[in-house]
């Protein structure tokens, strides 16, 4: 199986997606390789960075459903790095 690194950037600006959203990184666990949380407190939304290593679906399907939360964006930036 071919996997690729990537970064995601999240914005979360609905707390009430806070819960689902975690629910969706537990899912991927086996796949992430470390996550960062900033809660941004003068703005009121938290930022989410994710490192991640798993085929390219897998990351495309995660961040598809993160970004159909409601008040959550997500972009994906992938590394050039392909192990098998």
């Amino acid at each position: 199986m071919e996997t690729r690194v990537a970064v995601m950037g999240i914005i979360v600006e609905n707390t009430e997606s806070v819960e689902a959203l975690n629910a969706l990184l537990h899912q991927y666990g086996k796949f992430i390789i470390g996550r960062m949380g900033l809660p941004y407190r003068e703005k009121n939304i938290n930022i989410v960075s994710i490192a991640i290593d798993a085929p390219q679906d897998e990351i495309s399907s995660l961040s598809g459903k993160i970004g159909k939360l409601e008040g959550v964006s997500v972009k994906t930036a992938y590394s050039n790095v392909i192990s098998k």
